[in-house]
């Protein structure tokens, strides 16, 4: 019978997950499923996974030790996706890390499909980040609290964490990931943090300062002022900002 593993869809539901994997079944075949998108098959077992933080540490670290690092930060990538099959496509690819000379070699073996799935589902969910860090604007609220809401297809939110806390270390601010509906939440000189099963109060959100409109105003202006309507080019400006990003920028309001 094959197993099959079903977890939730998060950093710490897939590592567990891959932990009882690798530990019953990394000389046999395995799958691993996301809770709600699980599609019964014939002659297969399957088991549910609790999110569990020390299965997901032990499994943290032996891939550190054993792929290497580069290999890690794919990895991790790759299950950020929104790819159903994503949880499997790692765990093949560490069964066939034990195949070749140098496990930590293992995203070299780019002819291996699982291998090749992984890397690219990985620069898929890299190349969006780098995308958010771009477009992301944050609105200031009466309360003072720096906000943004995006819809970003993977969950980036833990990959641009780092270059909003270095940016604005000094103010409170927070991202709503409004796909998969979670918080990024960062205080004012403390660690950034992600807040799951909470609803986005859209009231309060909307109740931006009057300063920020003012600045708002005054961006637009500018942007209407440099623009030569005569060379108006739409297909060139989707090519560079992608109507997908709009959604949460102030500046395109009028644009979408």
């Amino acid at each position: 019978m094959r197993q099959i593993y079903i977890c939730t869809d998060t950093i710490t539901g897939l590592y567990s997950a891959l932990h009882d994997a690798w530990k019953d079944c990394r000389d046999r075949e395995a799958g691993i499923e996301i809770r709600g998108k699980t599609q019964q098959q014939l002659f297969c077992e399957y088991q549910t996974v609790e999110e569990c933080e020390l299965k997901a540490a032990r499994l943290e670290r032996m891939i550190k030790r054993y792929l290497g690092y580069n290999a890690y930060w794919d990895i991790y990538h790759a299950l950020l996706s929104e790819d159903d099959e994503k949880g499997t496509a790692v765990f093949r690819t560490m069964q066939e890390s034990r195949r070749i000379t140098d496990s930590h070699k293992i995203m070299d073996h780019l002819g291996n499909p699982d291998v090749a799935k992984v890397f690219a589902l990985s620069r898929s969910v890299s190349n969006e980040a780098h995308m958010y860090e771009e477009f992301i604007r944050f609105r200031e609220l009466e309360n003072g609290i720096l906000f943004s809401e995006i819809t970003p297809r993977a969950q980036i939110l833990t990959c641009v964490a780092d270059h909003f806390a270095d940016r604005f270390p000094l103010e409170n601010w927070t991202i709503y990931d409004k796909t998969h509906r979670v918080f990024l939440i960062h205080k004012a000189k403390q660690q950034w943090g992600l807040v799951w099963g909470e609803s986005l109060d859209r009231e309060a959100a909307a109740m931006v300062s009057e300063e920020e409109l003012e600045y708002e105003r005054l961006w637009k202006g500018f942007f209407d002022s440099i623009a030569i309507r005569e060379r108006k080019n739409i297909k060139s400006q989707q090519n560079h900002l992608p109507l997908r990003y709009r959604e949460g920028m102030p500046e395109m309001a009028d644009c979408r």
